[in-house]
């Protein structure tokens, strides 16, 4: 029997108690050595939701989604996983889908994976007209820049550690998900996109895309983080496989 590299999904949460439960019924926890929710300065009962669901809790006061994920790759490093995925908390995107994002790292296609919504299904209303623009732009200057053709910076994405360890992974707010795919651009390490399903976030609006000031300091974020990484270093372009379509 081939042996699965072993994998911990990062699951970072800000008052989600309302969602969270659904997001960790649906994870198929064979695929999975440990689910790490970073409780990010939540006043609701989010912390004790994700213990009761048998995941394990760091807590991250300090708030924004690249300073949550930052801690729980912290925990995470003593003894870390072969491969790290990352999801949302609120339901928007479907747990049942992750071993789709992890099959073509553990065949040796690829280093990072990410869960693309542009490719994928997306329900009506799930992502907006401001948000699909911003994505579209961010994904032509991440072409121009570095030369990788991606269609999202979507949050669902899975990673092999030692790639994600040498990428030197800092940014603690809205350019999280986008400086690793322009890190990962100008390293050259594997690239793959895997379509996925995008819902309605559960509970409301997003926290981010569903206000102006969210969404212009997001947008204003994701740009500055593409020309920082590209000014910091010339490397070689991504060879990414795909995208890839899995049934």
């Amino acid at each position: 029997m081939t042996r699965h590299p072993s994998v911990a999904l990062v699951v970072p949460a800000h008052n989600e108690e309302e969602t969270l439960p659904r997001v960790l019924i649906g994870i198929p926890r064979h695929e999975v050595g440990e689910i790490v929710v970073v409780d990010n300065g939540s006043t609701d009962r989010t912390a004790a939701v994700a213990r009761a669901c048998g995941a394990t809790v760091v807590t991250e006061p300090r708030r924004g989604y690249g300073a949550a994920c930052l801690a729980g790759l912290a925990h995470l490093r003593p003894y870390p996983p072969e491969i790290v995925a990352f999801m949302d908390a609120d339901h928007s995107d479907d747990p049942t889908e992750l071993p789709r994002l992890l099959q073509p790292i553990r065949d040796g296609r690829a280093d990072l994976v990410i869960g693309s919504r542009a490719l994928g299904e997306h329900e009506a209303g799930s992502l907006g007209p401001v948000q699909r623009f911003g994505n579209g732009l961010a994904v032509t200057l991440l072409h121009l820049l570095f030369g990788v053709h991606f269609t999202d910076l979507g949050p669902f994405r899975a990673v092999r550690w030692e790639v994600l360890e040498r990428l030197g992974m800092r940014d603690r707010d809205y350019g999280w998900t986008v400086e690793m795919q322009a890190r990962a651009a100008r390293a050259g390490w594997r690239c793959v996109e895997v379509p996925v399903r995008y819902r309605r976030r559960a509970g409301g609006r997003s926290k981010v895309a569903g206000t102006v000031r969210g969404t212009v300091g997001a947008g204003w974020k994701i740009l500055w983080t593409i020309l920082r990484v590209r000014l910091e270093a010339r490397g070689a372009p991504c060879r990414r496989v795909g995208p890839e379509r899995v049934p």
